[in-house]
């Protein structure tokens, strides 16, 4: 089946964001009538294959973000890392956002501004890897994007810029592709109005239900250069709805666990205001004095995790500090024993490819907690001790 022409006439006087945008809708509309993608939508083998769960019981993915930050990062660091992975056997991979370092690098000899070269320069990364490749932005990609070191962009353009660069299908990046539900409403907005924010995805691999959500730092853009507290509640209404439609669809089709993977670190407690927002772990209210872009989206989220009961995993970059905790509360102060946070390695750009390194994550419908975790130190980007 093709696009009317009278359709891709009126498409061709959009803009090249918007015509993207359009085309995946109607793509996704035509797609659904065929039954590959009601095994995708189903199911979670590469390229809508169907739904089976035999042999995706036990199986391994890789978590990454907040790279490259330098130079020696894009041209050493990052491929490294990517080799590093391809040399597994991995379900899939996840990079949860941050393309660069929140400011350009002068005389740098990469791309460190929000330039077009730098989501080309990304999409070589993804394209390189073996496995289905996702992604979900950052903050340094298209909010802080309006910070005149950055090139001064709109950050709205610029994400537009990467729907159109990384979303503009429903399949993941990768040399092997993953089909993925993509969230049409309700609506995000871009430089034109409102849009369907295609950069939430939703896939299933075997008993385990995944999803993206567009989080950011910089208060989930309540500050910083030139907040946009309009975009926010667009975005963070859609983000709610996205992840409690995940948790549905986990109930409905019996999932032993879930992961979101998101960018912004939301910060849970008031325990490390070094690296996050500090909270009322209680009330979820940020005690800090910053815009709070975070607190009904994790009450929503908490009110999901206590319902669900199954183990729930929530991985974050942007605070650029390897950990895997429980930092989660219930309204009276008890740990939600089900909850995991998951931050990836990142940045430390003053080092080089020291903190370069991604996570492994061993999935087995079997085991009691689903999800178990293993650092993966990249050999190549060793710094402070050689590799043995």
């Amino acid at each position: 089946m093709t696009l009317r022409k009278d359709l891709l006439d009126r498409i061709g006087k959009k803009s090249n964001a918007v015509r993207a945008l359009f085309i995946l809708i109607v793509a996704m509309l035509i797609f659904a009538t065929g039954s590959a993608v009601r095994a995708g939508l189903d199911g979670n083998a590469s390229e809508g294959q169907g739904d089976e769960d035999q042999g995706h019981d036990v199986y391994a993915i890789g978590l990454w973000g907040d790279f490259p930050y330098s130079d020696v990062q894009a041209t050493t660091g990052v491929p490294n890392l990517i080799a590093d992975m391809n040399s597994q056997d991995l379900e899939f991979t996840a990079h949860d956002g941050d393309l660069k370092a929140g400011n350009s690098t002068p005389n740098s000899t990469t791309p460190t501004t929000c330039s077009d070269a730098l989501y080309v320069q990304a999409l070589g990364y993804f394209n390189s890897l073996k496995a289905p490749a996702i992604f979900t932005p950052g903050d340094n990609d298209w909010t802080d994007c309006d910070r005149a070191s950055n090139g001064g962009f709109s950050s709205l353009e610029r994400l537009d810029h990467e729907r159109l660069v990384f979303f503009s299908t429903p399949f993941s990046l990768g040399q092997h592709h993953l089909f993925q539900q993509v969230q049409l409403t309700p609506t995000c907005l871009g430089v034109s109005g409102n849009v369907p924010c295609v950069e939430n995805r939703r896939w299933r691999v075997g008993r385990v239900t995944y999803a993206t959500l567009n989080i950011q730092g910089s208060c989930n853009n309540l500050c910083d250069t030139l907040p946009d507290p309009a975009e926010y509640a667009a975005r963070n209404a859609a983000d709610i709805a996205w992840m409690q439609e995940t948790f549905a669809e986990a109930r409905e089709h019996h999932s032993v666990a879930v992961m979101l993977i998101s960018q912004g670190d939301p910060g849970f407690d008031a325990t490390d205001g070094t690296r996050g927002p500090l909270r009322n772990p209680k009330t979820l209210a940020e005690t800090d004095g910053q815009p709070d872009g975070f607190q009904t989206f994790l009450l929503a989220l908490r009110d999901e995790v206590v319902a669900f009961e199954k183990p729930v995993a929530y991985v974050h970059g942007d605070s650029h500090y390897f950990r895997i905790d429980k930092p989660f509360l219930n309204s009276l102060g008890q740990r939600l024993e089900n909850f995991t946070r998951v931050e990836t390695f990142g940045d430390n750009q003053g080092n080089g490819t020291n903190d370069v390194n991604w996570i492994k994550v061993l999935v087995d419908s079997h085991s009691r907690e689903v999800f178990s975790y293993q650092q993966q130190i990249v050999p190549g980007n060793r710094v402070a001790v050689p590799a043995p």
